[in-house]
């Protein structure tokens, strides 16, 4: 297996730092944050270019807050000088990592993203029931397919990812200490989890949800469990999109053998586990939900929580909650994805009261 060394030097480049900070003000150029950073653009990176060539650099307190969007989750957000950072390690090390990327994993990487793995999903169910011509319906319903998912997710994936295994991964293929400095410098940076492990060492996990680099690391960490799938379990139809994944297959038998497996590889190589509720074997016929929608055969419908967070939106709004500019940016942003479900009446009858916010087509 090929590592690299001297990655630092190209990490604290001043190239590539500005390209950092041109990603990291994407969509935000009319921040305060930003604005005040960029008074002295010149000044501000050469002077955190020095910081990271003296290792002096440590990310400020991250600043946590609580959203309802109508799931309450917790995000974690860094300064803009720290998501500079973030940007500039990923833009090093990341076409290490994506060249390790199995095809199916879909979250966060070019080319790939939710409508991926649909096509992917829609495909696979194609293969699995054999274009649905694998067995005679004896229903007569217009929706049976013959075949079965193993639809799971990991419980509490972000705040359970553990630190050492973390790096340990990352060392396989970085060998550069200065690097791998920086990298726990990001990790380190968060309000941890510390579990007493029976060796009396604390174990630290967790990373906020927010940060590039979390996401970034969340595929590397999950990288373990799809070369496990594909290359140990030797599953044909497997996706994944971020700690959500399905396999499909003909038999449900072999899901439940291969779904044994996968909890305890999680829980002995990863510290992970699947979701107890979440992680089920369902019939194709009934429909994957997967990626915010239901996906049949034939058509995919929209998941009722999905609907319920755009209803939350609108709600928001007639309680003077949320302003317009805001609400058209979610309406135009939900119905960009929406569209792709045969739900059209539906998205209809929910925003046939706001035309001025978006317009269906």
């Amino acid at each position: 297996m090929n590592t690299y060394n001297k990655l630092y030097e190209k990490i604290c480049s001043m190239n590539n730092l500005a390209n950092a900070w041109k990603e990291a003000r994407k969509g935000k150029t009319k921040k305060l944050y930003v604005i005040e950073f960029e008074k002295n653009i010149r000044e501000n990176l050469l002077k955190l270019r020095k910081e990271l060539l003296n290792q002096t650099y440590k990310p400020q307190q991250l600043v946590t807050f609580i959203l309802r969007d109508p799931k309450t989750r917790k995000i974690s957000k860094s300064t803009f000088k720290d998501r500079i950072v973030h940007h500039a390690i990923v833009r090093v090390i990341e076409p290490i990592f994506e060249k390790r990327f199995i095809y199916d994993s879909c979250a966060n990487r070019r080319g790939k993203g939710n409508l991926f793995a649909l096509k992917r999903l829609k495909y696979f169910i194609k293969k699995v029931s054999e274009n649905g011509d694998c067995l005679d319906n004896k229903s007569h319903d217009a929706n049976f397919v013959y075949g079965y998912c193993l639809k799971a997710d990991i419980t509490h994936y972000f705040q359970e990812i553990d630190h050492d295994i973390l790096i340990g991964i990352v060392k396989r293929k970085i060998c550069d200490k200065q690097t791998i400095w920086l990298i726990k410098q990001i990790l380190d940076n968060v309000s941890v989890n510390q579990e007493e492990g029976t060796t009396g060492f604390e174990r630290i996990r967790g990373m906020p949800l927010g940060n590039l680099t979390s996401q970034f690391f969340a595929n590397v960490y999950l990288n373990e469990l799809d070369y496990f799938v594909k290359h140990t379990l030797r599953a044909k139809y497997y996706i994944r999109y971020v700690d959500d994944f399905v396999i499909l297959h003909k038999s449900n038998i072999q899901l439940k053998i291969w779904k044994l497996r996968i909890d305890r590889f999680l829980k002995e190589k990863l510290k992970l586990e699947l979701h107890p509720d979440k992680s089920k074997i369902i019939p194709l016929s009934r429909g994957v939900d997967f990626v915010g929608f239901r996906n049949f055969y034939h058509f995919k419908l929209l998941r009722k929580r999905n609907i319920r967070k755009i209803s939350y939106r609108l709600k928001q709004f007639q309680q003077d909650g949320l302003n317009e500019e805001k609400l058209k940016e979610s309406l135009n942003g939900w119905w960009a994805y929406a569209r792709w479900a045969n739900s059209y009446n539906t998205a209809k009858s929910l925003l046939s009261d706001f035309p001025n916010q978006v317009q269906i087509c």
